[in-house]
């Protein structure tokens, strides 16, 4: 277990010197087949780390997100096999990054990447029509005590920064003009094979975090209120339907 870790270790970090006691099926020196093999672990990770996070790559530059990138690896080894779940944490690190201080939004824009990742691998769900939808919230006295189910894709992110217009803006070659310090907030949702990202006022994102945390809709609506006078219940619920995030409305006794 020792000499695994050890041998892990070294592949991560090129300051470390080649574990001892390598030995080469063809006779090559071990420590240049080691370089070589190290070498390439450690790209893979950065285009990984570069493919989960483009904006944030973007907005850096290539040689200063590949620096950023190997702090990260020698810090986070991968847990899973599968390259998309790679740098769950990378957020946490760039804000935290000393270099990175004067990007200041880069960590929220980092963590939106992250977010549109988790919502391209979240559980289908059937949509709940927009029909039925309807009729079941034109009963005021039912719809007071509903439970939304939303669809798993569903993500949501506040940020003092304009995280979703700095994202749309580096959507297209070259980016496009972007201010940067203006608080929004953004829905995540996949629709079909597409993840949407979306900005949403202080009040929807007020009332759809009280919903994803099984408020019925009276109660939310009150939670969102302290943080949002001006909630447009009307409005927020006809984006809800017609971009079909909603999966289920449920009866406040009901529990699943």
């Amino acid at each position: 277990m020792k000499r695994q870790s050890e041998f892990a270790a070294a592949l991560l970090d090129p300051r470390l010197a080649c574990p001892p006691g390598l030995i080469s099926a063809n006779g090559a020196d071990p420590e240049s087949r080691f370089a070589v093999y190290r070498n390439n672990v450690l790209s893979s990770l950065i285009n990984a780390l570069a493919d989960n996070y483009p904006v944030v790559a973007q907005l850096v530059g290539k040689e200063f997100f590949q620096g950023m990138a190997d702090v990260y690896i020698q810090l986070a080894a991968p847990c899973s096999p599968i390259m998309s779940d790679y740098g769950a944490e990378f957020a946490d690190f760039i804000e935290h990054f000393e270099p990175a201080a004067c990007v200041p939004y880069l960590a929220d824009v980092a963590r939106l990447e992250r977010l549109q990742v988790e919502a391209g691998h979240a559980a289908d769900a059937q949509p709940m029509s927009q029909e039925r939808i309807v009729e079941v919230l034109s009963s005021p006295a039912l719809a007071a005590d509903l439970k939304f189910v939303f669809h798993p894709s569903l993500r949501l992110l506040q940020s003092p920064f304009a995280v979703v217009a700095i994202w749309a803006a580096h959507q297209q070659e070259p980016p496009v003009p972007f201010e940067p310090r203006t608080a929004q907030n953004a829905l995540l949702l996949r629709n079909g094979l597409d993840v949407e990202v979306l900005a949403i006022n202080h009040g929807a994102h007020a009332l759809i975090t009280s919903l994803q945390q099984g408020l019925p809709l009276t109660t939310a609506m009150e939670a969102a209120i302290e943080h949002c006078t001006d909630l447009n219940l009307e409005h927020i619920l006809a984006g809800l339907i017609r971009h079909q995030a909603i999966i289920d409305l449920l009866p406040e006794q009901v529990t699943q």
